[in-house]
């Protein structure tokens, strides 16, 4: 039973539904799970104490930052109980995998799981793609913090971040002038959120007018969690940067 969005997908890539107690309610939302159309076999969960009493799974597999009060119960109870960390980059996803394929008896299916990211990685790192500076940015502002597992996904395309860099914010309020002072190649966005002041700021009229053609989507379910299918997006983001650096780039005011 995995009582956390990131902990089902891992859940869900190494077990058939058959060994699935549930996963979380959020596994079966597309744009948020990778992992979705096999979360839709399996019953879900709410995250709930009570519901784990209730179906008294052989193991809870949760993350470490979430669900805390029923967590705390379960170690109460000396209940079976695996937390997991955050996945920030491929090493911890390679961790995470071979944690939970060890605790559900699942080592092989694992380490093909990992196998196939790691080929995709030396894929990558064998035919580098254009240099370009990118600035993921939405409606949140430059929102691939150094360290992150979207960071991760950048560079294993092989582009640069600007986060971080001459200044910029990783995190904090989105600033469209640090945006044209800093002058990236491209735009990384996720997929186009629900109308609001977040989407005002990410369509600004002025940024989407002059990075035309120079914007791309990459889905957060590639990096809100670390998982070996992380790097599908990163494979997804070079073919994207490849497409958009043939295109003319307009030059940007007051930029030198």
């Amino acid at each position: 039973m995995s009582l956390n969005a990131c902990s089902d997908q891992l859940v869900l890539a190494l077990l058939p539904p058959s060994r699935i107690a549930s996963v979380t309610w959020l596994s079966r939302d597309p744009s948020a799970s990778i992992m979705a159309s096999a979360a839709a076999r399996v019953p879900v969960n709410h995250g709930s104490a009570e519901e784990v009493l209730r179906d008294n799974p052989d193991l809870v597999i949760a993350g470490a930052y979430t669900t805390p009060a029923t967590r705390a119960l379960l170690k109460k109870l000396h209940f079976p109980l695996l937390e997991l960390g955050s996945a920030d980059n491929f090493d911890d996803v390679r961790r995470d995998t071979r944690l939970v394929a060890a605790a559900v008896g699942a080592r092989a299916r694992g380490e093909a799981l990992i196998s196939r990211m790691d080929a995709a990685l030396r894929q990558l790192a064998a035919a580098p793609g254009p240099p370009l500076r990118v600035a993921a940015w939405d409606g949140a502002g430059f929102s691939a913090t150094p360290g992150s597992m979207y960071d991760a996904l950048l560079r294993a395309a092989g582009a640069r971040n600007v986060a971080g860099e001459n200044g910029v914010l990783s995190a904090g309020a989105p600033d469209v002038e640090t945006l044209l002072a800093v002058s990236p190649d491209l735009l990384v966005r996720g997929e186009p959120e629900y109308p609001g002041r977040r989407t005002d700021v990410a369509d600004n009229p002025t940024i989407v007018r002059l990075w035309k053609g120079r914007t791309v989507i990459v889905s957060p379910i590639y990096y809100a969690c670390g998982t070996p299918f992380s790097v599908d997006g990163a494979l997804r983001l070079r073919e994207a940067m490849r497409s958009a650096s043939a295109r003319p780039r307009p030059s940007l005011p007051l930029v030198p």
